[in-house]
């Protein structure tokens, strides 16, 4: 990870939720906000999932415009059973932005015994009103005996199967599966003072709680060669660890992370292998809240990707990345948004890094003080 410098549907009438477990809506007293709400016209695009099966954790997903901007408190996919029990995927999202070019969330993931459910999207306005939009029928299917739980196959993946992951259900398999010490793609293994990085790394950096790894910085006792204060942070990469997978042409690889907020935090997701092999999945800077650096090194492909409704510190963002030999393409919550029409060749393969480096200054804001700064990832997968 190498430092870049910056440079439908018809509208329906909307019900109003009389409470979390409510699907009918009920009529409230007329106001003025609730004739402002009635011209704003939110539509439904597009949700998943299509379908589940039982005992295998699933996120869902929601697309949705409004005939004008605004800005809606909650967003979030709710799902109901037969007695009408609120089964609500976890997560939603909160002060979303929906304008006419539509605006996508991804929740959390959840399991859901086989049956047949109702499911929708639903929005909360400024002034507490619950709104939910069209319903239809969610089914839950049974698993084959003895098939282990598997995440849904995204659909940019479709035709592909999950061939390696890392949910973070349980602690770092250090040493067989990921290495946190040392990469090759810093200078001395354990830090590189010479990309503009304040990094040291330190496999206690990264933990693991409640299904998701937390990669905190804080100030390190250690000095890098040309005189900053070094940074203890976490990195995961497969080299060097007994395993040793790599992605390779062909694969899909994608990760749910919450972006962190912390001046000079600079998370990505990234390869390398040989000196290069570098494709950057996305780098983050939170003095540019609202952007992801997407590139190539490989064959130079670039671009940055700026989305207010999707991208912004401490929320949770799908990234994906397709391999393709002719063309990388990039994904953010399931929607493509950039292909570089150079890809990385028939024979690529490379190691894959996640982590958060501290930058020292040079293109944006250092980190300073010693307030710990914090990244998230819920997981990694690779679809072959």
């Amino acid at each position: 990870m190498r430092p870049t410098p910056l440079a439908r549907t018809t509208p329906a009438r909307l019900g109003v939720l009389a409470g979390a477990a409510a699907l009918i809506g009920v009529p409230l007293a007329a106001g003025p906000a609730d004739a402002a709400l009635a011209t704003v016209g939110v539509v439904q695009d597009r949700l998943a999932p299509t379908g589940m099966t039982a005992g295998s954790a699933s996120t869902a997903s929601l697309t949705l415009h409004a005939s004008r901007c605004f800005t809606a408190k909650t967003v979030g996919v709710g799902v109901r059973d037969a007695a009408g029990t609120n089964l609500d995927f976890p997560g939603s999202a909160s002060n979303v932005r929906i304008c006419p070019g539509g605006a996508t969330v991804t929740t959390g993931a959840r399991t859901l015994p086989a049956g047949s459910y109702t499911q929708f999207g639903f929005w909360q306005d400024a002034a507490g009103g619950w709104h939910n939009l069209p319903s239809r029928t969610l089914t839950v299917a049974d698993a084959a005996p003895g098939t282990p739980a598997a995440p849904a196959v995204p659909a940019p993946a479709q035709g592909k199967a999950l061939t390696w992951a890392e949910e973070f259900s349980g602690p770092i398999a250090w040493g067989s599966k990921w290495t946190g010490d040392r990469s090759s793609a810093y200078r001395y293994g354990n830090h590189n003072p010479d990309d503009n990085k304040l990094d040291w790394l330190a496999p206690s950096a990264v933990t693991v709680s409640g299904g998701a790894a937390t990669f905190t910085a804080t100030p390190s006792a250690h000095t890098l060669e040309n005189g900053e204060q070094a940074w203890d942070t976490g990195l995961l990469t497969t080299e060097y660890s007994s395993d040793g997978f790599q992605v390779r042409t062909g694969d899909y690889l994608e990760a749910r992370v919450k972006l962190p907020s912390g001046t000079g935090a600079w998370p990505a997701l990234w390869t390398w292998k040989d000196g290069n092999n570098e494709i950057d999945s996305f780098e983050y800077h939170p003095d540019n809240p609202n952007l992801l650096e997407l590139s190539n090194r490989i064959r130079s492909g670039l671009k940055y990707h700026t989305d207010a409704n999707a991208i912004a510190p401490d929320r949770w963002v799908t990234i994906g990345t397709y391999y393709g030999a002719d063309s990388v393409d990039w994904y953010v919550n399931g929607a493509k948004v950039f292909s570089d029409g150079t890809g990385v060749g028939a024979n690529w393969s490379a190691y894959p890094i996640l982590n958060l480096s501290l930058g020292a200054g040079q293109y944006h804001p250092a980190a300073s003080g010693s307030a710990p700064i914090a990244f998230s990832a819920d997981y990694l997968r690779v679809y072959r």
